[in-house]
Order: structure tokens, then C-alpha cells, then sequence
């Protein structure tokens, strides 16, 4: 185990692309042992690299060498850089098979990429046993927790000759938690599944479904001035508060399985000294529809905003949003929950079938103290395992 992660650390600037094939693991390269060493190990590498959004290429890096050394063929697929990140950015999807079959029946597929900011990994031990009982760092269960979990499991369920290499293979996207381009772009591998087990935090529940989202940004064009001197200009920081007020005020259609649609004013800028007049402002906000369509959605904020000033810019920017979403919860053994956040569920196009599971909690990612349990990780492993199974057993 220890000799696999030396060797990609020794590999880790190996140029990315598409591998020659492989061949599948073989019995001796089995992780039954120390499966949960390997787990934990490379759950920490990867909670270990900044990966916010934009910023994914080392991440994407040091997982095409761990994945080339557990023998799978590794393809890419390059994404531009994110609005306002470096242009040299490069951005990676990762798809991975074992051998050379790279039409499989099923995916097992997560993002790699995380909110900011970024902070490290961290661990509480059980003071009698000294092994690691939670895990903190930001993408610890938002979700290098399911992309550590997938492999594991993928790796456990090839090296015991439970799948064959033609069975399942993987898929690990950028962009996620921005604009979901990652995803997007992962239809032009020109593949389809029976089934894609997506990894999310959902305490190890399948999710019946989860709100849809819509991503909007309202811009002010002021006039800059001197502050002795107001009247000289117009603050666009002032003509932005009536809109925002509103926007909070807003009651947007909800339902009974998925809840009220909220609007999360997230970011505020404007304005660039204290004693000038600010000629520019913007609010940057989410939606999470719980009814309702997108395009309803647009039309109300549009109206709003208009209505608390006319000169209001609203811009929707190129992602079109979506509606809320169902998914599958048809593998026994699981609990069901409605989740409140989004996913890349509904970017992955096709007529396969759609489970949603992962470890960890959405209520501690996003946040300043986002962990998972260890014991979580460990049952996810078998979790996915599980829903691997269940998924081929269907898609016969």
C-alpha cells in the first residue's frame, strides 16, 4: 500500500492525457488489508491541495498519477480558465477505466473542485486508540470524501473480481460549485451508462431528489465623485440597497416535497475608497428553486430589481439554471432524504438512471468547520459497493 503511494509521489509530474491501456488490477494489488490506510491516505492528499473553483489543475494532477499507478487508462479533458482566475489556469475532467473498456455500464462520478476558502486538512484521534475519528478541511465530505470513497471502492471491487473491467469506470469534474462547465463538458465523451452513482454529501442516504438552482448578478453604474462633493455623482452602492432589500423580502414559488425557493445574497462589492463617491457595485446571488421553472424564476428577480430601480443591470450569465430534481431510489439497504442544495446530476445528459449518495453532511460543508466522520468514509466505501451491485443487477 505505502509502496503505491510512494510511487506517485515520485510520478506526480507526469503529463496528463490520454494513457495507452491497462490492464485491470489483479488480485495481489487488492486493498482488503489496508484498505481503510489507503482510504484515509488518500482522502488526506487530496483535502491536502487547493482545489477551490479554478483552481483544479493540481488536484487534477496528482489524481491522473494515482489513478495511472492503480492501472486504470486515464483520458482528459481540458476546460478554460473561470471568469476572474489566472488564464494559465489549466483545468482538467478526469474520466478513468480499468483495461480498455472505456464504454462501461455504470459511472461512479464526483467533483474535484471546492468552495473557498482553502483550508487544510486537520484530524481529531480517539485519545485510547489514537486513530482518526473525524476529518476536517475544506472538500473533506464537499466531496473528496466521495472521490476518495468511489476509488476505493472501485479498486476493492476489481481486485476480488466482483466487476469486470467493463462494468464500471470514473469520472471526476471541475466546476462544480461555479458553473457546472465541468460536467457539461463531460457529454462530448460521447458515452452513455445504465446507471451514474454521483457523490455528494447525504450522510450516507440515497437522495430522492434536490432543489434546482438559478446563479444571478445585479450590476450599478454610478457616477464617481469627491465625498465633500456628493451631489456631483451618484453612488452606485446606493442604488444596489433598495434592489437588495427587495430581493430579500421576495416570496418565489416552493413545494411540499422540495421546500421554499430561497435566494442567498452572496457576494457585495462596490466602490473603491471611503471618500470617493462609487461609480460601480454588484451583487452576486443563488437560488434554490423548490418549484417553479428557471425562466419564472428570471422573470420575477428581473421585475424586482427593475422595480426598485430601472437602471439596474440584471445578468444571468450563460448557465440557464435548472428546475428541481428527481433522482433514483430504487437499490434497497439505504435511507432517503430530499436534499436542499445542487448537484451536477442534472448537467450529465442522458436516459440512465441517476442515485445520488455520499458521506458527510451538507450542514458542515461550505462552512469553516466542514469534516466528515472516518467511520462515514469507511461505510461509504461499502456504500457505493453496494450501489454498484444494485445498479448492474438492474441493468441487466
Amino acid at each position: 500500500m505505502y509502496l503505491v503511494l510512494l510511487l506517485f509521489v515520485s510520478l506526480f509530474a507526469l503529463s496528463t492525457g490520454h494513457s495507452p491501456p491497462q490492464q485491470p488490477l489483479n488480485p495481489s494489488q487488492s486493498h482488503s488489508t489496508g484498505k481503510n490506510d489507503e482510504l484515509f491516505s488518500l482522502h488526506k492528499s487530496l483535502i491536502q491541495i487547493d482545489s477551490v473553483s479554478g483552481n483544479e489543475h493540481n488536484v487534477g494532477e496528482f489524481l491522473i498519477t494515482y489513478l495511472k499507478t492503480q492501472n486504470y487508462t486515464v483520458e482528459t479533458q481540458s476546460l478554460p480558465p473561470l471568469p476572474r482566475t489566472k488564464p494559465s489556469s489549466t483545468r482538467h475532467n478526469i474520466f478513468a477505466y480499468p483495461g480498455t473498456h472505456r464504454q462501461t455500464k455504470i459511472l461512479l462520478t464526483s467533483h474535484i473542485d471546492t468552495v473557498p476558502p482553502f483550508i487544510n486538512y486537520s484530524a481529531h484521534h480517539d485519545s485510547s486508540t489514537h486513530k482518526a475519528t473525524e476529518i476536517w478541511g475544506r472538500g473533506s465530505n464537499d466531496a473528496k470524501g466521495s472521490v476518495a470513497a468511489q476509488i476505493i471502492a472501485l479498486n476493492d471491487l476489481l481486485s476480488s473480481n466482483t466487476v469486470d473491467p467493463s462494468d464500471v469506470s470514473l469520472l471526476f469534474v471541475v466546476g462544480e460549485e461555479v458553473t457546472g462547465d465541468g460536467m457539461r463538458a463531460a457529454n462530448d465523451l460521447g458515452l452513455a451508462w445504465k446507471a451514474v452513482i454521483f457523490g455528494e454529501p447525504t450522510e450516507l442516504n440515497l437522495a430522492n431528489g434536490h432543489k434546482g438552482m438559478s446563479f444571478f448578478e445585479v450590476k450599478a453604474k454610478g457616477k464617481a465623485a469627491h465625498s465633500g462633493y456628493p451631489w456631483l455623482g451618484e453612488s452606485a452602492v446606493e442604488m444596489i440597497i433598495p434592489a437588495l432589500v427587495a430581493l430579500k423580502g421576495l416570496k418565489l414559488p416552493g413545494s411540499e416535497r422540495y421546500g421554499n425557493t430561497t435566494i442567498n445574497l452572496g457576494v457585495l462589492e462596490g466602490g473603491q475608497a471611503k471618500n470617493v463617491v462609487p461609480a460601480h457595485a454588484a451583487l452576486q446571488a443563488s437560488v434554490r428553486l423548490g418549484g417553479g421553472t428557471p425562466d419564472e424564476v428570471r422573470s420575477t428577480i428581473e421585475k424586482v430589481v427593475k422595480d426598485a430601480n430601472p437602471k439596474l443591470e440584471v445578468d444571468f450569465g450563460d448557465a440557464k439554471g435548472y428546475p428541481p430534481v428527481e433522482c433514483d431510489t430504487d437499490i434497497e439497504g439505504f435511507g432517503v432524504q430530499t436534499m436542499n442544495y445542487g448537484t451536477d446530476v442534472p448537467n450529465l445528459k442522458g436516459s440512465h438512471k441517476r442515485y445520488l449518495y455520499g458521506p458527510g453532511s451538507i450542514v458542515s460543508a461550505h462552512s469553516d468547520n466542514e469534516m466528515v466522520k472516518a467511520g462515514d468514509l469507511v461505510k461509504a466505501v461499502e456504500g457505493y459497493k453496494k450501489l454498484v451491485m444494485g445498479a448492474l443487477k438492474k441493468s441487466k
